[in-house]
């Protein structure tokens, strides 16, 4: 960690919908040896029940979902534009079938004892998770986004982690 700082969850800088939206990031839940990471596209920052949050959503099909399910803590890692493929990749490739890191040239380390992400990433934040829930077709309010977004019936489920640890490379 020589090569990051330690800053507030107020102090992270960036539009969060380009962050999140448009660059993407990765979401890793596990321990070095037991972990495994996808990249994200959807997702919140925010404050809720007084504390700093984090949203990210991971579809029970992918293999992360069941590193989300088993640990209390996940990161959230964004990267540098440079990285856009490796990010891809994460995206497009199972953790069942590849080693994605090893794929990528994704460099794992822990930023806490519970908790994996890369030393490429430009800003780590590190979740407690706090509230997970899945989403139900009967609550949306415009059934259109169920059914444009969810065809299959594969609801994300949502993941609320208070961020305890926010690292920005030097």
């Amino acid at each position: 960690m020589k090569h990051y700082n330690e800053i507030a969850p107020e102090s992270i800088e960036g539009n969060p919908f380009e962050m999140i939206g448009r660059k993407w990031f990765l979401i890793t839940a596990g321990v070095p040896g037991d972990y495994n990471t996808m990249t994200g596209g959807w997702g919140a920052l925010g404050y809720l029940w007084n504390r700093p949050v984090a949203i990210a959503y991971v579809r029970p099909v992918r293999h992360t979902f069941n590193f989300t399910e088993k640990n209390r803590w996940f990161t959230l890692s964004f990267f540098p534009e440079s990285r856009r493929e490796d990010l891809r990749f994460c995206g497009s490739n199972s953790g069942r079938d590849v080693d994605k890191a090893a794929a990528t040239g994704l460099t794992p380390f822990q930023p806490t004892p519970e908790t994996v992400s890369f030393s490429q990433a430009e800003l780590i934040l590190v979740c407690r998770k706090l509230y997970a829930h899945f989403l139900k077709p009967a609550e949306f309010t415009d059934p259109s986004v169920d059914s444009a977004c969810y065809p299959r019936h594969d609801h994300h489920r949502v993941y609320i982690g208070e961020i305890a640890k926010v690292l920005r490379m030097k």
